[in-house]
């Protein structure tokens, strides 16, 4: 796009940096540091600036994020000063990690020079029209160029000095062509229009890299203290360290990851949730930056730093998504390196061989030819990928859905099936005990105290149900020696030496404890949707403890829109198969298969791999494996879970697993913006060429053309922002 490649724009107001930059860090192969180029926002700087680090034997890797112009480097520790002038001798201004971004007013572009090139060049057009002297004409062109036009041959030169065919290339060798053939105005006009479309597109890309920045205005710069004297305090948010005590009014929007420890109220999460309704909070809850108190006043302990936040994680995110490209965006990177050399072979060839060897006017064809240059600039073309990428990643996590990289947005859309865990995703994950049978000569008092006192060292929530009961009851807990989990079918420990086993349908049978009569139990308690534990010791089992879950209705919601939108779904539990059954008729999933342990998951989800693109829905570390073969893992519920935000594909910020076909949608959506772009870029430029040749097409026209492109295809990427 010729507005993506003439940087004068990259100073304006419009497009405000981010903050302090990351500083360097020790990797292997050297040094990685982010370096900020105000100027860079397009392959056409990327593949300049790549191109001349490139050849630098001390730098081992480059990582461009265009949309947050800056540039990642690997090189060897004595090497920054070298990359640094490399950098500075192509005309840029690298800004080093540790400062922040200049000002952007100090830097704003003078509107005057514009405003008298913009009237030098209709007054050489009117002089033109009124059939005044040629040499009135010429020094007004020449006055237009020289007014707006400097910035483009300075780069143009920088780009042949080092090889490449940029824009900035091809516009100085049409505009010094146009000049040399006597086409005054037309001259003075492309280099207008080509500026104006800079200062235009460069408002529009500002818009798709605000989605981004906003995110980082959630978080408000201050934060009322409590000090040491027991006064409160406004002060810095990034000062407040963890441990302090945070005090927020109603109508606040808070500034730091914490837990409640006095007080009572409703919160906001929408901004990191995408939540429609604010969520009770009391004491012992967490809170998040970025979300905003509606009702009432509490005090809460900081649990992260304002750099660790999880808004921070989130922005952190989001914005190295932005680097991991699509698969579109890698082929018409691809595509576009190809694409300016043939068209500029092309042009050339235009010029040359009809007046050699058909006898064509040199005048004519050369004009064709100069043309052609002008449309020849395949930005268009490149940018809108990442506009579309980058809004439809903002667009995502506006509503708590927080994609990893280009890649999954553009790859959702191939789901066939989705294969989802059970507890904590598709239930509740709470379940409560619902009965207790003695199955042997002993107490109850006794065997909830001993199954308590092992289920209390799991974390799993029907350990935990069990747990509860027994506490209700007013039962204590023994020591456990000797713990031991047993992943997908319980725990075992030593109690006063003895050995006692808390464990499933399957673990009962591991262990030869299963009668016909009590097998007939379990069946007729799993038919009814409940998950039955056992409490064995050495030689029988002692009582059954049975617990039930509860389904969202939020799943029974989302199970029907991806049903809809033609993606089939799996549950996939460590339950007894009556009960993930009984679960899965309740919310009319496909398929279930229960008793498996996370490598029967893995399998699972490789088998289904086999078929069609396979997407993952889990969030405990048992599901992990599985997460990880999926085409895409989701982990739900990742708010305040850096594991979870870390690791997976996409991570959905609550446990809301509507918004999966959300995604779905989304990730359609992209790819239709895509391939309209893209249809747009080349069809507008194949339409102008052949009337270049066909010598119905003008400079002016050309220039049209371009700019009309890329605002098109920018403008389009940007509705995503509203999906």
């Amino acid at each position: 796009m010729s507005g993506c490649c003439n940087h004068d724009h990259c100073l304006s107001p419009s497009a405000p940096p981010h903050g302090v930059l990351a500083a360097p860090e020790s990797v292997s192969g050297g040094v990685r540091t982010v370096i900020r180029i105000l100027q860079m926002d397009c392959p056409t700087e990327e593949a300049l600036i790549r191109k001349k680090l490139g050849a630098l034997s001390t730098v081992n890797s480059l990582e461009f994020n265009l949309m947050q112009r800056s540039l990642a480097v690997v090189h060897a520790p004595e090497a920054l000063d070298t990359v640094l002038e490399a950098v500075r001798s192509l005309g840029f201004e690298p800004e080093l990690p540790g400062t922040t971004a200049s000002d952007a007013a100090s830097m704003k572009t003078r509107k005057w020079p514009l405003a008298l090139a913009g009237a030098a060049a209709i007054a050489a057009e009117a002089v033109t029209w009124l059939e005044l002297p040629t040499a009135l004409a010429a020094a007004l062109a020449i006055l237009a160029v020289l007014a707006c036009g400097l910035g483009t041959y300075r780069k143009g030169w920088v780009a042949l000095r080092n090889g490449e065919l940029n824009i900035n290339a091809l516009m100085s060798i049409a505009v010094t062509g146009a000049l040399a053939l006597g086409q005054w105005p037309e001259a003075a006009m492309v280099i207008v229009l080509f500026t104006i479309a800079e200062r235009i597109e460069a408002r529009s890309l500002a818009r798709a890299r605000n989605a981004i920045e906003g995110l980082m205005k959630l978080a408000p710069e201050k934060a009322t203290q409590r000090q040491a004297d027991g006064s409160w305090q406004e002060v810095d948010a990034k000062a407040v360290e963890v441990g302090a005590l945070v005090r927020i009014k109603p109508g606040e929007r808070i500034a730091l990851d914490g837990q409640i420890v006095r007080g009572r109220s409703t919160v906001n999460q929408a901004p990191i949730t995408g939540e429609s309704l604010p969520v009770d909070k009391a004491e012992g809850d967490q809170v998040f930056a970025g979300t905003i108190n509606d009702s009432g006043a509490f005090e809460y302990r900081v649990t992260a730093g304002a750099g660790n936040t999880t808004l921070a994680r989130i922005i952190d995110a989001v914005e190295r998504a932005q680097g991991v490209k699509a698969p579109t965006q890698r082929f018409v990177d691809r595509f576009a390196r190809l694409y300016t050399p043939i068209v500029f072979a092309i042009a050339l060839a235009v010029a040359v061989l009809p007046p050699v060897l058909l006898g064509g006017a040199w005048h004519d064809w050369i004009y064709k030819a100069l043309v052609m240059l002008v449309i020849a600039c395949p930005c268009a073309l490149v940018i809108s990928t990442p506009v579309a990428i980058v809004s439809g990643l903002a667009a995502a996590a506006r509503q708590g859905i927080l994609i990893k990289g280009g890649i999954y947005l553009e790859e959702g859309r191939k789901l066939r099936w989705l294969a989802l865990d059970k507890t904590g995703t598709l239930t509740h994950g709470k379940p409560l005990e619902t009965d207790f049978e003695l199955r042997a000569d002993s107490s109850e008092a006794l065997c909830r105290r001993l199954a308590a006192s092992l289920a209390g060292r799991s974390d799993h929530p029907v350990s935990q149900a069990i747990a509860k009961a027994a506490d209700l009851h007013g039962i204590g807990r023994e020591t456990v020696d000797d713990f031991e989990a047993l992943p997908g079918r319980g725990v075992r420990g030593k109690i006063e030496g003895k050995a006692y086993s808390l464990g499933n349908h399957r673990l009962v049978h591991e262990l030869d404890r299963c009668s016909p009569e009590l097998e007939e139990r379990l069946d007729a308690l799993e038919r009814e949707g409940k998950t039955v534990v056992l409490l064995i010791d050495q030689e029988r089992v002692l009582a059954l403890f049975a617990v039930a879950d509860t389904v969202k209705d939020s799943s029974r919601a989302a199970i029907a829109e991806l049903h809809g939108l033609g993606v089939g779904t799996v549950m996939l539990s460590g339950d007894n198969p009556h009960t993930a059954g009984a679960i899965a008729d309740q919310l009319g999933i496909d398929q279930s298969h229960g008793n498996l342990l996370p490598g029967d998951k893995l399998k699972a989800v490789e088998k289904l791999g086999e078929k069609a693109h396979v997407g993952m829905v889990g969030d405990g570390i048992n599901d992990a494996p599985a997460l990880a073969r999926a085409d895409i893992g989701f982990a739900m519920g990742a708010m305040g879970t850096d594991t979870a935000i870390e690791t997976a594909d996409v991570a959905l910020m609550d446990d809301d697993l509507r918004k999966i076909p959300a995604f779905i949608r989304l990730s359609r959506a992209t790819h239709s913006v895509l391939v309209q772009n893209i249809g747009l870029a080349l069809g507008i430029k194949a339409v102008f060429m052949a009337l270049a040749l066909l010598g119905s097409g003008s400079m002016w026209m050309a220039v049209f053309a371009d700019v009309g492109a890329s605002l098109l295809v920018v403008g389009n990427g940007l509705r995503l922002l509203r999906h």
